[in-house]
């Protein structure tokens, strides 16, 4: 068994394996890939959601319904988020847009380039909890075939 003695404390790094491959002594993470979901991923302006809703196709769920349009050289795919007044007051309404929000944010990354995403939530969506939404929206995009392979 080591003993405090066996080393000292600049040892200690060069022991345990922390020091990093550039000589820091912190841990070398692999290159992560940024987690941010930058308002120049979505979409903002009513022509790209008019744009969807006239060209693109639709799959439907209980709790949303998604639009989705191919656009040639895009890039990274772009989402944007309905949630109209029947959904309830404005309360009810941000929760469900910050869900949405979020959970696109988590599978970003999952994404097809060159898709531009429209999540329209029903009312049912209000009364739904977090873990239902991102259920709902894997197994439309699943069936939209959007998910990288």
């Amino acid at each position: 068994m080591l003993s405090r003695e066996d080393f000292c404390c600049t040892d200690v790094a060069a022991l345990w394996g922390i020091v990093g491959a550039t000589g820091n002594s912190i841990i070398d993470m692999p290159a992560r890939r940024s987690l941010s979901f930058p308002k120049a991923r979505r979409l903002t302006r009513e022509s790209e959601f008019e744009r969807v809703k006239q060209s693109g196709c639709a799959q439907r769920g209980k709790l949303l319904m998604l639009g989705l349009l191919a656009v040639e050289n895009a890039g990274r795919s772009r989402a944007g988020f309905v949630t109209s007044r029947k959904i309830g007051g404005a309360v009810a309404r941000n929760r469900v847009r910050r869900r949405l929000r979020e959970i696109v944010r988590k599978h970003q990354h999952d994404l097809r380039e060159d898709f531009w995403i429209v999540l329209i939530a029903r009312p049912d969506a209000a009364r739904a909890s977090y873990r239902a939404l991102e259920d709902e929206w894997l197994r439309l995009a699943k069936r939209a075939s959007i998910l990288a392979p």
